[in-house]
């Protein structure tokens, strides 16, 4: 068999007199010599990848150790650079077999394309196998945890694993790959029509991560009441969400950019959370103040307390000197009636709650009246965010307030009940109203 180079006859000739001196027949040893030279030279290549392999990683672990690069240790722990190494193989292939097989082109054209193929395929895992390396070090960061890149991530694996199947499609059809991606023009109104909900996907993913809508872990909500919970996952093609009754949600992104989401990341960050609502009081509750409710009331323990620091007395239980009100220490009230003087206590009640952050707005405040009276609106922050205790504390603000209007001779409205009609037709005959609805009219 006739060579083409020096250095692959002398291994070619060494191979046939190793074989001659095992015993081999000169015929057959003249045919094995050339298969031997290949498989030599893939023992080779496989060799001088393992050794730069062993060679590289205790470089970078050597480095590692006396920098302290934790990047480079995540690296080394999940072998991004020790799989680089398979794409060494079929480039030490490449040059050396033609070296033997100078007479055949058939041969070396079909040895030099199964070689670019292991590189393409070996090329088109490894560039996977980064792609996931980067994810698994971006989502143990900070940064990564708050950023939906998973989705972004998947786009290139995808593009890496499309131009990997051209280039292997163009290597097997011996055709150039820019001619392959042309044709694929014909197709690409049916691709978009296959792929529309991944490019939609991505678009909206992309949204989403510009404008920092949504981040993995957020608590989000919809009108509709469908969403509410948290987010599990943000990929190219979905979002992942768990609601609050344990059921798992999964929708396409761009179904959160078409609808108004509600995100409670702001709150979450913030320094506490909004506790709002209203009780309507009943207007004719309503009275001007007197010396003897005043003096009632100033018995209560915030109410004295306050009342002693700022001066206030009987005296000036005056429908005159109430309308001036007060307003230190962010206690806003007044002594001109009994609801002034009422919502000063309630401001003194949350001041003084411990679970009530204070650096936030503190407001206690009559709105617009209505048919069923005037409606005091209390506005404060919970300091602990927690949804239990969120709700402990609104509960336990909101028991307060009912409990303590009788104290003020304020009656808090409400729609009649059945009892309250009962009461009424015991009233209406004449007869007394039974101990058991006394305490509901």
């Amino acid at each position: 068999m006739e060579v083409s180079h020096p250095l692959a006859e002398k291994l070619e000739s060494y191979i046939g007199f190793m074989l001659r001196r095992a015993g081999v027949e000169s015929g057959k040893a003249d045919r094995m010599e050339g298969w031997l030279y290949v498989l030599a030279i893939i023992l080779l290549a496989f060799a001088v990848a393992f050794v730069l392999r062993l060679t590289l990683h205790c470089m970078l672990v050597s480095y590692a150790g006396k920098r302290g690069n934790r990047t480079v240790r995540t690296l080394i722990e999940h072998k991004v650079f020790a799989r680089a190494t398979h794409m060494l193989p079929p480039l030490i292939m490449i040059p050396l077999i033609p070296l033997a097989y100078g007479k055949y082109p058939q041969f070396i054209e079909n040895a030099e394309k199964a070689c670019w193929l292991y590189f393409a395929v070996s090329a088109t895992v490894y560039g996977n196998f980064f792609i996931s390396s980067l994810w698994r070090i971006l989502s143990a960061s900070e940064a990564g945890r708050t950023r939906p890149l998973h989705g972004i991530l998947q786009l290139l694996r995808g593009i890496i694993t499309g131009m990997g199947t051209i280039v292997t499609a163009s290597i097997l059809l011996d055709k150039s790959p820019m001619k392959l991606i042309t044709g694929l023009g014909a197709f690409a109104a049916v691709l978009m029509l296959v792929f529309k909900d991944s490019i939609t996907g991505f678009v909206s993913g992309v949204q989403l991560s510009q404008n920092d809508m949504i981040r993995k872990g957020d608590w989000i909500n919809t009108a509709d009441g469908k969403i509410n919970g948290h987010v599990l996952d943000i990929t190219l093609n979905t979002v992942k969400i768990r609601n609050f009754d344990n059921t798992l949600l999964t929708l396409p992104p761009y179904s959160l950019i078409s609808q108004p989401v509600q995100n409670w990341r702001g709150m979450e960050e913030s320094g506490g959370r909004r506790i709002k609502f209203s009780v309507d009081v009943d207007t004719d509750s309503i009275t001007a103040m007197t010396p003897e409710l005043f003096s009632s009331l100033g018995n209560i323990g915030p109410l004295k307390r306050f009342m002693d620091e700022n001066g206030l007395s009987p005296d000036t239980a005056s429908p005159d000197y109430g309308m001036k009100g007060w307003g230190a220490g962010g206690i806003y009230g007044s002594t001109a009636t009994n609801l002034g003087l009422f919502r000063a206590y309630i401001s003194l009640y949350l001041t003084d709650n411990p679970y009530i952050n204070r650096e936030l707005m503190i407001m206690t405040r009559l709105l617009h009246p209505s048919d069923n009276g005037v409606p005091l609106e209390i506005y404060c922050f919970s300091a602990d965010k927690a949804w239990k205790e969120y709700e402990a504390v609104k509960s336990e603000i909101m028991e307060r307030v009912f409990s303590s209007a009788a104290l003020f001779n304020l009656r808090l409205y409400q729609n009649a009940s059945g009892i309250d009609y009962l009461a009424a037709a015991y009233i209406t005959a004449g007869k007394e109203v039974p101990d058991s609805l006394n305490c509901n009219i």
